[in-house]
């Protein structure tokens, strides 16, 4: 196995309702500890709020059990967090002095800096996570970029959208 196909990106929408994140969470972990058992050790994850936050809590938490695996976070740049409920930004600092790797791939804010890091996540990977319920916006986006570079998609918490 060569280091891309130990590596699985996360991609997945910001906003879960409340009602679904029990499932999901437990969901996720389901699918990380089958990835686990397969070899996969290398976790990226792009720092935003929702399902990015879920998979690197996730991950962290399982690395207690399996000390191989490896969670990189892969940021759009050093200001993600502006703008974002104090309690938000406190668990990303969090996430962030746990992860065993950070890379930004914009020094500053710019309009292209998502579509970069979501890019670079993908690039880098064998397998994609995805919590994905809709055809529109950066998470479809990514999902069809990890499908056109041939990467198998895990889709979580239900069916995945026509894309």
């Amino acid at each position: 196995m060569n280091c891309q196909t130990k590596t699985c990106c996360f991609t997945g929408h910001r906003e879960i309702p409340q009602s679904l994140r029990p499932a999901l969470a437990l969901e996720l972990e389901q699918t990380l500890r089958r990835l686990i058992a397969q070899g996969v050790v290398y976790y990226g994850a792009g720092g935003a709020l929702g399902f990015d936050t879920l998979a690197a809590q996730t991950v962290l938490l399982l690395r207690r059990e399996f000390s191989q695996i490896r969670l990189i976070l892969v940021l759009p740049c050093p200001e993600q967090t502006r703008g974002w409920r104090s309690e938000d930004v406190a668990e990303y600092q969090r996430i962030l002095s746990d992860a065993d790797k950070a890379v930004y791939v914009s020094d500053h804010y710019d309009q292209g800096c998502m579509h970069r890091r979501n890019r670079h996540l993908v690039d880098h990977s064998g397998t994609c996570v995805a919590y994905c319920t809709k055809s529109t916006g950066g998470t479809a986006y990514t999902v069809r970029y990890a499908r056109s570079k041939g990467l198998p998609v895990f889709y979580l918490g239900g069916t995945a959208p026509l894309l």
